[in-house]
């Protein structure tokens, strides 16, 4: 059964890895006056990609390298999740300049509600209506957050195209994100590394073609070398851990409650930008209330439900989380009792 413990361990994980995410655009930024998004999503992916690979051979061995059959939906979400949201949310942040640091982050708020519906139409398991509304309302805080209440600021001046960008890549990580419970007897580590290596796959390809044809120009080394401390956060922190992170608290939360952590993402950028000498104002300070206050306030409402609906199942709250997002009866989450807890014994949530 998932503990306490667990589940507070895979919360922690969720805010490090999304504030990890939020801390990545202004850093982003910083790479792109001297590198395009194209070789920066590269340079930051394949160190990454070999680490996870010598980690991966290390604790299992060569053969969870085997796709055991799942080859194109690894390489579905490998690409949705590395090649489609990493290329996609930086091309449209570098292309929308200094305000894109912003509105890339609103972007990636958007995650939770295109989650609920993508998950939604993909396993035909409605959210309750108190989950839906929190996320309406977190997205509704962060948006206060980026814009100062100013809304007018997300689509002034010549912005369609970088916006459609961002909405795609949104997009892309949403379909990442329910791609591991697709596979919930491979570890997070497994997961990880085989999505990562399929994805830059495509990566490289796309990056490859336009250098081909003289559409993408490669970064010199002096270049590469004179953003070595931002390459090397990048890498580390909102690529390494908080790929791992990130996966292992969406196997122990679910999808449908994970995706509403990434809100923490535009938050720190907006405390990162305070720094920078951005002021902070009345209105984003009730925008940061209003994304924490979600969270709990949905974190509660699931407490309530699990004791309310499974009071006498040792693991109710794997169950209920799963029964109330499906929205399926009692009858029907008492059958897969059995199934749910074996799984939650490993800390995954079976689909």
């Amino acid at each position: 059964m998932a503990s306490r413990h667990s589940l507070i361990y895979g919360v922690i994980l969720l805010i490090i890895a999304s504030a990890s995410w939020g801390a990545m655009f202004p850093v982003a930024a910083e790479i792109f006056k001297v590198m395009n998004p194209y070789y920066f999503t590269l340079l930051r992916y394949l160190p990454v990609a070999l680490i996870l690979s010598l980690l991966l051979l290390y604790k299992e061995g060569a053969s969870a390298f085997k796709t055991e059959g799942h080859t194109f939906m690894i390489w579905f979400f490998g690409s949705m999740g590395f090649t489609v949201y990493n290329l996609l949310m930086f091309i449209g942040q570098d292309q929308l300049g200094d305000p894109g640091v912003l509105i890339a982050s609103i972007m990636e708020a958007a995650v939770p509600i295109i989650s609920a519906i993508v998950i939604w139409a993909y396993y035909r398991s409605r959210p309750s209506n108190f989950t839906l509304g929190t996320i309406l309302i977190a997205f509704f805080g962060v948006t206060l957050v980026v814009t100062n209440g100013d809304f007018s600021t997300l689509f002034s001046g010549d912005r369609l195209l970088p916006l459609f960008f961002l909405f795609l890549a949104a997009l892309g990580w949403a379909l990442y994100t329910i791609g591991g419970s697709r596979l919930p007897k491979w570890s997070v580590l497994r997961y990880s590394t085989l999505s990562i290596i399929y994805g830059m796959a495509t990566t490289f390809i796309v990056v490859m073609v336009g250098t081909f044809f003289g559409k993408i120009t490669p970064p010199t080394l002096p270049e590469i070398y004179s953003v070595k401390y931002e390459l090397l956060f990048m890498i580390f922190l909102p690529g390494l851990f908080a790929l791992i992170g990130w996966n292992k608290g969406v196997q122990i939360l679910t999808p449908i409650n994970a995706v509403l952590f990434i809100n923490f993402a535009p938050v720190t950028t907006i405390i990162i930008r305070m720094f920078q000498g951005h002021a902070i104002e009345i209105v984003e300070l009730l925008g940061v209330v209003i994304v924490c206050g979600m969270i709990i306030a949905n974190n509660l409402h699931n407490r309530f439900q699990q004791k309310r609906r499974f009071p006498k199942k040792k693991c109710a709250e794997i169950n209920v989380d799963n029964a109330i997002n499906a929205e399926v009866s009692t009858a029907e989450a008492t059958d897969h009792s059995t199934t749910e807890c074996n799984v939650a014994e490993e800390g995954l949530t079976a689909r």
